[in-house]
């Protein structure tokens, strides 16, 4: 099991370079600085390395245990490590001073929330809900509750959690059955929810529970949900904790990994009804929650690329370890180490090169959050905020479909060892497949991209996204030792071009519309993926190379160049692929039988 070390070099030239810290552009950062962003990415990486990624393979084999009350037993170590986290204050790095919280910028706490989930993906998920409660109780939450449950939420004495699945209502949150019985002040909510990430722990203080249900009298469908919130333990007016609310852990949920996060099934109201407290408005329950939802899905693709990042150093420190045949005779023909192996420097290529690029995207992604939130001009918040809503499903999709790959390749240039659970890069593999499936699955998040987001605007957001794109090209392939670079992205931008004319005109009928978009959705995500990769990758390349052309003398820049010739050069041409695979239609699926 190789020790995990943050990524943090990496970290700091997308933001210092790459996004020339923009963030801090924006007047409400006006007190933060580099060096101040510098110094809080080093400690966090201390903690990440040296408190939460020992805990990693621990808590995978120990796992959780619902004990007998109901309550769950975390591995050992997992109580104090999130402790460590909550009082050194990174629960509310990047929640708002009138919060409570630290203030800065969206994308540095993006950054530290990918060294977390990289030295344990488990542990990480805590946090990640948490913060999702943070953000529907500051956008709908009254007076009362955003007073009474908001600061302890921020400094993390207590988590959040997010429920939505129920047995028979899965992603179609409109079969949603748990019911909230209106009483005085309050409601009482009966019902039960499956798959909640940890919906019970010892970690924290309390437990807020943010919980889709219906009131009696709300009509069938989406419109008739609303949300609740219902804390583990009630509290007080003065604050303090009160009784135990009527929710329990039925059972926890027995997985392919992420062991040491405790997946619940939770049981509200098997005496007299859990109290809960509407949360915004009645009957806009799906609406409330999507502000999780979109927190937490940008969220999820930081979290596969943090586990991306810890396959590749795995990788990498087997490879340069593990002594195994010979180099060709034009080498020298000596023994060597199997890093030397050209098929395995591919493999481990490949890993870095995706890891680099989905990283630059997920980062770009935040700042452009930042604008969005920020920015003093509407205009500029509101074209923000559009480049937001179509980067979030392709950062959630593409980077999780990604990170299962990066973390299966780790195996691969394990061999035979990757296979074995002692070695730690199975675990990597099996903890990383949630990712595409959780917060909506990657199926959903394409059809959000080639659907709502592209059908809306005309993907005019996307385009002007693509704009950008063009201008690196050019910028690439106006320098002679990068020409080839920027004429391979031009030309899979403009099959991106082409395939989104085609999304839109088809999904635009009237009788067919659906059907199409159905088809398309998946390989156009992987598309524009590949293409806002390969484009990251690109500026990446720029940037290194007017640092050598100016005489630094620095293997990262090199690296840079090796990692942005292979991104554009060989993991670009399979995306644009997915030109062959749109236009090869889908008419024929409609008839065949699949029984």
């Amino acid at each position: 099991m190789y020790p995990y070390a943050a990524p943090l070099k990496d970290m700091a030239f997308v933001l210092s370079e790459l996004l020339e810290h923009k963030s801090l552009d924006l007047p409400v950062f006006g007190e933060v600085s580099p060096d101040l962003i510098d110094a809080v990415l080093e400690e966090a990486g201390k903690l990440a390395t040296d408190v939460w990624g020992p805990l990693n393979a621990t808590g995978d084999r120990q796992g959780c245990q619902r004990r007998d009350d109901g309550g769950v037993t975390l591995p050992d170590g997992f109580a104090e490590a999130y402790q460590a986290y909550a009082e050194g204050g990174w629960n509310g790095i990047g929640v708002s001073e009138s919060l409570g919280g630290q203030g800065l910028p969206e994308v540095v706490a993006s950054a530290v929330q990918e060294m977390l989930h990289g030295a344990n993906m488990a542990l990480g998920l805590c946090p990640m809900l948490t913060a999702g409660a943070i953000e529907a109780l500051a956008h709908h939450g009254d007076e009362a509750l955003r007073e009474r449950y908001l600061e302890r939420l921020v400094e993390g004495s207590w988590t959040g959690t997010m429920n939505l699945t129920e047995p028979q209502a899965g992603s179609d949150l409109s079969r949603v059955r748990t019911r909230a019985v209106p009483e005085g002040d309050h409601f009482r909510v009966f019902g039960q929810k499956i798959f909640i990430t940890w919906g019970e722990h010892d970690a924290a203080d309390n437990i807020i529970h943010l919980v889709l249900a219906r009131t009696p009298d709300a009509p069938e469908g989406n419109k008739g949900i609303s949300l609740f919130l219902v804390p583990k333990f009630l509290v007080n007016q003065d604050g303090s904790l009160g009784e135990r609310n009527d929710v329990v852990c039925a059972s926890i949920e027995h997985k392919m990994g992420i062991h040491g996060s405790p997946t619940c099934t939770l049981s509200f109201g098997e005496k007299d009804g859990a109290i809960g407290y509407l949360v915004g408005e009645p009957g806009r329950g799906l609406n409330h929650m999507f502000t999780m939802m979109n927190e937490a899905r940008h969220k999820v693709g930081i979290q596969g690329i943090g586990v991306a990042e810890r396959a590749c150093q795995h990788a990498v420190a087997y490879a340069n370890e593990r002594s195994q045949g010979r180099t060709p005779p034009a080498r020298g023909g000596e023994a060597c180490d199997i890093a030397q192996h050209l098929d395995v420097r591919r493999m481990l290529l490949s890993m870095r090169t995706r890891t680099d690029a989905l990283r630059a995207l997920a980062l770009l992604c935040a700042q452009q959050l930042d604008v969005a939130r920020h920015h003093d001009d509407a205009s500029v918040r509101q074209a923000a905020q559009a480049r937001v809503d179509v980067l979030i499903p392709v950062v959630k999709g593409f980077s999780t479909d990604q990170a299962v790959e990066i973390a299966s390749m780790g195996v691969q240039v394990h061999g035979g060892m990757g296979f074995i659970e002692e070695t730690g890069a199975a675990q990597l593999l099996r903890d990383v497949r949630i990712a595409p499936i959780y917060e909506g699955t990657n199926g959903i998040q394409a059809l959000d991209f080639a659907g709502r987001k592209l059908q809306r605007d005309g993907g005019a957001a996307m385009s002007s996204l693509l704009d950008d794109v063009d201008g690196t090209a050019q910028a690439l392939g106006s320098h002679p030792s990068l020409e080839k670079l920027g004429h391979e992205l031009a030309a899979a931008t403009q099959d991106l071009r082409a395939c989104l004319t085609r999304v839109l005109e088809e999904g635009s009928d009237e009788h067919s519309g659906l059907d199409a978009v159905q088809a398309y959705a998946t390989p156009l995500l992987s598309l524009a993926g590949h293409v806002l990769c390969a484009w990251q990758m690109g500026r990446a390349a720029l940037v290194a190379r007017a640092a050598l052309d100016a005489g630094q003398d620095d293997e990262f820049y090199r690296r840079k160049l090796v990692c942005a010739d292979f991104a554009i050069r060989h993991w670009l041409p399979e995306g644009r692929a997915q030109r062959s695979v749109i236009e090869a239609g889908y008419q024929d699926w409609l008839s065949l039988s699949l029984a």
